[in-house]
């Protein structure tokens, strides 16, 4: 299936673009997700691994399975001062 993922701070900046779209295989979770990206985008692999994840707009763990057509957003830690 395809998947969607909206980035944000820093993980927006480390992949250099705002969206990115993946081939994950029908059943994926958010684990197989935070993997994959971490193989297709190096610069995003230490912060995907204090990233949360979002589907329609519920925080969701690794285990969640990723339904067809959702909206996925991957959404790093935020430092501010």
């Amino acid at each position: 299936m395809n998947v969607r993922v909206q980035l944000f701070a820093g993980a927006r900046q480390a992949a250099g673009r705002g969206l990115i779209e993946l081939q994950l295989a029908e059943e994926a979770t958010i684990g197989e997700l935070r993997r994959r990206l971490a193989a297709e985008i190096p610069p995003m692999a230490g912060l995907l691994q204090r990233s949360m994840f979002a589907i329609d707009a519920e925080f969701v763990d690794d285990r969640q399975e990723i339904p067809a057509g959702a909206d996925v957003a991957c959404i790093p830690p935020v430092s501010g001062g």
